[in-house]
This record gives C-alpha cells, structure tokens and sequence, in this order.
C-alpha cells in the first residue's frame, strides 16, 4: 500500500516510496550545506591565524630573553614550527581577501623579526670571538690618590670617590660619609684658593710616620696638570 501523498500543489514529498532506498532530495539544501561548509572552514583558518599571531609573539618575547641571559638555548623549535605552519597555509586555497591579508601581514612581521634575530645572534657571535681574540689589558685608573688629585672651582664626584676609597683602603676612612667628604675637600679647596691665589689645588694621600694622611698643596697655574 502506497504512502499518502499532498495534494497541495508546490510542495514536493516528504517521503520516499516503499521500497524505495534513500531520502528524497529537497531543492537547497545541498547549496546550504556547501555554504555552511564554507563559513566552518573560514572559522578555522581565522583560529589558526589568531593561533600563528600568538606564536610569532612568543617567539619574540623568548629571543629577547635568549640574549637577555634568561633562555640557555634560542627557540629554534619554535621559530622552525613558525616556518612549517606558514609555508602550509601558502599552499591552501584562501578565498577571502581579509584573511590572505592577515596571513600577508603575519608573513611579513615573522620575517622581520627572523632577519633581526639572525643578524643579532651573527652579532653576538663575532663580538665573542672578538672578545677572545683581544688580550686584557689593565686599564690605568683614573684617579690616582697616591699620586695626587687636583681639583678646579668644580669637584668631580668620582675624583673624591678614589680618594674617599684610599683612605678606607688602608683602615684610615674618614669618620663621615661621601657626600660629607666631598663638602669637605670643596671647602678645603675654596679656602686654599683664596689663600694662595691659585686657581686649582692638589689633594694626594701620603704616608708618614706609618700613618695615612690627606695632604693639600696649591698648584701653580703655569705648571697645572693633573
């Protein structure tokens, strides 16, 4: 016995005949299931593009640790996962010209950063090899307390550091801090000055009598050097 059928006009039937294998076609759907195909398709390369931007940021943040001393090793495993994931998505068919322009600007950004950190780690390396390459040489100090200081109408502050540091060096610190000393020798200057009319005076550390002392003498201005 055969199913009822509509009898209303326009309206295909919804069932298929007895004995008969398979669903009855309705017009529209296979357009729709394309689109929404489409449209799921478009998602997932939108994730995977949100996805590869993460990425290429971390690479970034890592390599600035890398040679900030906090990574032992470059990323390289990344950076490598980087190069395979973009070179996969050149090879798809993108249809929409949004997402070819962010794969584009993506691209772009990674091998900007790929040629920075590549010439920084050649940088790195030369600069190393540079370095062993070069003998040591002791730099002469730029103060020399022993041999004597001169100081003008204004005090270097590292000019009374080294001599705040002679004293200490051998148990006879002065008994204020810095900032006290270096108050200390401008007066000590300023008032030698205007004694003796010169315009710098030397401050050097002599040792007599098995002590320390700070010893301060005018230096004439035809012979004044430091």
């Amino acid at each position: 016995m055969e199913p009822k059928r509509t009898s209303k006009p326009g309206l295909n039937p919804v069932l298929a005949p007895k004995g008969v294998k398979g669903a009855v076609s309705v017009p529209g759907a296979a357009g729709a299931s394309a689109a929404a195909q489409s449209r799921r398709a478009g998602a997932g390369l939108s994730e995977t593009l949100d996805q590869l931007g993460v990425d290429i940021r971390k690479l970034q943040i890592d390599f600035e640790r890398f040679f900030n001393g906090g990574l032992h090793l470059p990323p390289e495993e990344l950076r490598t996962r980087i190069q395979n994931q973009i070179r996969a998505l050149r090879h798809l068919t993108i249809t929409t010209s949004v997402d070819n322009f962010r794969l584009g600007d993506l691209e772009a950004r990674f091998n900007s950063y790929n040629e920075l950190f590549n010439r920084r780690v050649r940088d790195r390396e030369e600069g190393r090899h540079a370095a062993l390459a070069r003998p040591v040489v002791a730099e002469r100090p730029r103060y020399d307390p022993e041999a004597g200081i001169v100081f003008g109408a204004s005090v270097d502050p590292a000019a009374v550091e080294a001599l705040y540091q002679g004293l200490a060096g051998r148990g006879e610190g002065p008994k204020f801090d810095l900032d006290s000393f270096q108050t200390y020798l401008a007066r000590q200057a300023a008032a030698l000055r205007e004694k003796t009319g010169c315009n710098e005076v030397q401050f050097r550390l002599a040792n007599e009598d098995g002590k320390l002392k700070l010893k301060a003498r005018p230096v004439p201005a035809k012979s004044s050097q430091q």
